[in-house]
């Protein structure tokens, strides 16, 4: 443990657990340094083919911690979401491994937008969503204005931003918000089974199949359809695919060495 930070890896799966439960896993600068110095290794580890992210204790992230807001030395906002918050983002959505947030609590704020960010969500009957800037006179950040849209809608992505009212564990699972919720004491179980399912997969694959959903946002048809095609050529072409082909053929399971 680091700076409020736990970072654990048992066979391919590295679990990046926030452990400020005292605070509800807020975010002081430390932790937010630990974790994109966390995301960059993890990143860099070809052992590890995906990755979990959650909370200790009853929540995942209640976003800023506002007392560090008091300090005289505090940085100004922008400075803060600049040099703080975004590159943690880009980080989640850069790194070639999937990354799943296990949801276990409040995710409010800068901590919502964190769960936002990866590429999969499972949450906890008890978790719930909070997007609370506007109580305290602020705008969402950290990624949420983009990724709100492109996961629930405009017209939700508007309500949940503008309102802020809670969304409850049922209600992020019927807008899309997560893709599965389950009882608190099995969540971490789920999230180790998923993220096993997804670390036996081919991880080139994986890793350019990240890379065209989060481009598709942005193109048309025709340059997702070109680059598609540009990235099956690159994934038809590694030995992943050799060894996919021959346990299909052979009846067993794959190999896989991201190469």
């Amino acid at each position: 443990m680091t700076d409020g930070l736990r970072v654990e890896i048992d066979g391919p799966v590295a679990t990046l657990t926030l452990d400020r439960p005292d605070a509800l896993n807020a975010l002081t600068v430390p932790v937010k340094i630990a974790l994109r110095e966390a995301l960059g290794s993890v990143a860099r580890d070809r052992s590890v083919r995906a990755v979990i992210l959650t909370g200790a204790g009853r929540a995942f992230c209640a976003g800023q911690d506002l007392a560090e807001r008091d300090q005289p030395d505090a940085a100004p906002l922008d400075v803060e979401v600049r040099e703080r918050y975004n590159p943690i983002i880009r980080a989640l959505r850069s790194m070639g491994q999937p990354v799943i947030a296990a949801v276990n609590g409040v995710a409010a704020g800068a901590g919502a937008s964190l769960a936002l960010a990866c590429d999969l969500r499972i949450a906890a009957e008890e978790a719930r969503f909070v997007l609370a800037f506007g109580r305290i006179g602020l705008v969402p950040d950290s990624g949420a204005t983009w990724f709100l849209p492109r996961i629930v809608g405009t017209a939700k992505a508007a309500e949940l931003a503008m309102v802020g009212d809670p969304v409850d564990a049922a209600e992020a699972l019927r807008i899309g918000l997560v893709s599965r919720v389950v009882a608190g004491t099995e969540l971490m179980t789920e999230a180790r089974t998923l993220a096993d399912r997804l670390a036996a997969g081919a991880p080139l694959a994986l890793s350019l199949t990240k890379e065209a959903l989060q481009r598709s946002l942005t193109i048309d048809l025709d340059q997702a359809l070109e680059g598609e095609a540009k990235l099956q050529g690159i994934a038809g072409a590694s030995a992943d695919h050799v060894e996919g082909l021959a346990a299909f053929r052979e009846k067993r399971p794959p190999r896989f060495t991201g190469s």
